[in-house]
């Protein structure tokens, strides 16, 4: 996928989260949340301007973790002087965005026929469901349109409920 694809599957992945983040009462914290997933959906592919290889390392399992790690620490910390209990919630409400946004980039690349090794170093298992080519740009757009259609949905629908 390219960036509009990368967003789309983001904010696709998001919007569950968005619903029960706004459901809850918490309308600006969806919508952090929602801007740093978007903001982290290409990150993976930082790679391409590094010396690794493509779909390489930062397309694992294990980069999501560490992007959650740090995502979730960034949480920690602006919650502080909030409490423990909203301090642990914010760097768990991180710490699911960032791990959310790299996993969904990941979920997406495997979509194309070159894929992804997710598991590696622990599996060398190859993952491609060969649906669409990369650089298809309808495929990116409707991507990019499924994700702020689910986004928009779930806005409305949790606070339709309030």
């Amino acid at each position: 996928m390219y960036r509009n694809g990368h967003y789309g599957a983001a904010l696709l992945a998001y919007a569950p989260v968005a619903f029960a983040v706004t459901a809850a009462g918490y309308q600006t914290l969806a919508l952090a949340g929602g801007a740093a997933v978007a903001a982290l959906a290409t990150l993976p592919d930082v790679d391409v301007k590094l010396p690794i290889p493509h779909r390489g390392p930062t397309h694992t399992l294990w980069f999501a973790l560490a992007v959650g790690l740090a995502t979730g620490t960034g949480g920690l910390l602006l919650g502080r002087q909030l409490g423990v209990a909203t301090a642990l919630a914010l760097g768990g409400f991180g710490f699911l965005v960032g791990t959310l946004a790299i996993c969904s980039h990941i979920a997406a690349d495997a979509l194309t026929p070159m894929g992804v090794t997710p598991f590696t170093p622990l599996s060398g298992r190859h993952v491609t469901y060969d649906v669409v080519k990369a650089k298809n740009r309808v495929a990116n757009y409707l991507f990019l349109v499924a994700g702020l259609g689910a986004i928009a949905g779930a806005f409305a629908a949790a606070v339709s409920l309030q």
